[in-house]
């Protein structure tokens, strides 16, 4: 009994001390020399006590291929893993909701149009991966600061599955003066559909009626986007808006 006892509480210490160790490492250098196996390791600690995390930390690379997956993957998938459960997965759903929450801050602080690099940013990180289509609007002031960021609908986005007048409902609700939207195509490929290209149309033309302006729709995919207005489309569509006949 007591040579069990002995060797628990030296397997805790020697855990401990890993622990410790990698810690400082970071605190000294961030995660520059980090394997991805150690970064989620010190994740699961977060949560773990008193355990060698690094089996399961390997073994969720190895069932989810990267360290991008891994933090992608849902809770249930997760809790697939050996030696991850419901609560030590704390970490490493933490991470990914923080990051989002500090560019989302960023993001916000200045003008929208003239920190492109900061918007691509927020939308890769917050629908990069993303099992489904998800549409978001971020409402804009007249300086083009970001108002509010909101996800509207999710799901199999068509130009009948996204309402228009919910879109201009909430533009006037944050007194936005202008738009621009953002989907995820959870194939990678951010090519846009027809669909997609109709239903940009359709809500330039609503927003136009009630002098709202969209600057851009933005589709994400995987490493890479699709912008309408970096293609010109966004131009085409206003003026096309400005001479459809009314009613």
């Amino acid at each position: 009994m007591g040579n069990a006892r002995s060797e628990q509480t030296q397997t805790a210490s020697s855990a401990d001390g890993h622990r410790g160790r990698l810690r400082d490492k970071f605190l000294a250098a961030g995660l520059s020399g980090f394997h991805d196996y150690e970064i989620l390791e010190l994740l699961l600690t977060l949560a773990t006590p008193r355990k060698d995390c690094k089996p399961a930390a390997k073994a969720a690379l190895q069932r989810f291929g990267n360290l991008a997956a891994v933090f992608e993957a849902s809770p249930r998938e997760l809790c697939e893993v050996d030696g991850i459960g419901p609560k030590n997965l704390f970490g490493i759903k933490l991470i990914p909701a923080v990051c989002e929450r500090y560019l989302e801050k960023r993001l916000a602080a200045g003008n929208a149009l003239h920190h492109s690099k900061a918007l691509f940013d927020y939308l890769y990180q917050s629908m990069q991966g993303k099992k489904r289509e998800q549409f978001k609007v971020l409402f804009l002031d007249a300086k083009n600061r970001v108002l509010a960021i909101q996800t509207l609908f999710e799901g199999t986005l068509t130009s009948s599955s996204v309402f228009p007048r919910e879109v201009v409902r909430a533009a006037l609700d944050h007194h936005a003066v202008a738009l621009i939207f953002a989907h995820n195509h959870p194939s990678g490929d951010p090519q846009p559909s027809p669909e997609d290209t109709a239903l940009t149309q359709k809500l330039i033309n609503a927003c136009q009626v009630v002098d709202v302006t969209v600057h851009d729709h933005i589709i994400i995919g995987r490493g890479t986007y699709f912008s309408y207005a970096d293609s010109g489309k966004i131009a085409a569509m206003v003026t096309d808006a400005a001479h459809a006949p009314m009613g």
